[in-house]
């Protein structure tokens, strides 16, 4: 308990700083939308390239880790999708929730408890757990919204639009180049690679103030109980359980992968689905109120999980 208390207080304190800040009004009613936009462009872009970009360093990839943290991921978040646009759901609304069903704060809880739980052995299925969610997963949801946006019946057309949509998002760009550079095996200089981790440290700490910046607003609509704890057992049950299911009785891994792949799946949701909201301009109520539950819930499921690991 007290290891995950020590990584999500972080969390909680920077939620609570922004609702005070809000409330007390020492920050005005648009900072919640500027602190986006700063993490949209430059901060989750930084990031995004930093980590793509280290890829080259990430040794001895686990394909049964891959597969099983994947998986699991594309389970919740397909199933998520299908229940939204069942209780008819804008379909980007409905992609949003699904995204936040299946994203675990990786970057900003997972490293860290990894690296708690089994020492520096664990840096590379940490890793490989951001860049799944903060790329790939994330990538999947704006190409699918992108997608939806287009009035085209022309697949061409449409194909073309979507392209140049994507060309023009700093999200999707980032990690491009960052795989790019891993893959050309060019050593960035120094004070390049300061400037990117700089802005990419802020992605984190920014986004946690602007969501209490927006759960302080007194214009905030009250969020959907059904769908934020629909998202909430999505998050912090079916994914653990879909994920340890796969890493222990189907795929073939070391231990500590495994361990890795289920203690990842379990964290609660992300920043992503309220930033994708945001850069939307969709409603993202109800996504930033479960992302505070599941973080809250996640202090006793994740120390469960810690509880049950065994000795390595």
């Amino acid at each position: 308990m007290l290891a995950i208390f020590n990584v999500a207080f972080p969390v909680f304190g920077l939620i609570l700083i922004g609702f005070v800040c809000r409330r007390r009004n020492i920050l005005g009613p648009n900072a919640s939308t500027e602190l986006n936009r700063f993490v949209i462009y430059l901060g989750l872009p930084s990031l995004l390239f930093e980590a793509m970009a280290r890829l080259g360093s990430v040794e001895a990839l686990n394909l049964g880790y891959i597969l099983s943290f994947a998986l699991g991921m594309a389970v919740v978040f397909l199933l998520t999708l299908w229940l939204r646009l069942r209780h008819d759901a804008h379909f980007i609304d409905a992609t949003v929730d699904a995204l936040g069903a299946a994203y675990p704060n990786a970057g900003f809880l997972g490293i860290p408890l990894c690296l708690l739980t089994f020492g520096q052995q664990a840096i590379a299925p940490g890793v490989i757990g951001v860049l799944m969610t903060a790329c790939v997963l994330f990538a999947i949801a704006i190409i699918m919204i992108e997608t939806s946006r287009q009035t085209e019946k022309h697949l061409g057309r449409t194909l073309a639009k979507v392209g140049g949509s994507l060309l023009r998002n700093p999200i999707m760009v980032a990690p491009v180049l960052g795989s790019l550079v891993a893959w050309s095996g060019v050593a960035l200089p120094t004070g390049v690679q300061q400037l990117f981790n700089f802005l990419g440290g802020a992605a984190g700490p920014c986004a946690l103030v602007s969501i209490g910046l927006f759960l302080a607003a007194t214009e905030s609509r009250r969020a959907d109980n059904h769908t934020l704890w629909m998202l909430v057992a999505m998050k912090l049950l079916l994914q653990p359980a879909l994920t340890a299911v796969l890493a222990f009785w189907v795929f073939d891994m070391p231990p500590m992968w495994a361990w890795s792949a289920l203690l990842l799946s379990a964290l609660p949701i992300g920043n992503g689905p309220f930033m994708l909201a945001a850069l939307f301009g969709r409603e993202a109520d109800t996504m930033s109120r479960a992302i505070l539950v599941s973080t809250l819930l996640s202090l006793v499921t994740v120390s469960l999980i810690l509880a049950w690991i065994p000795a390595m």
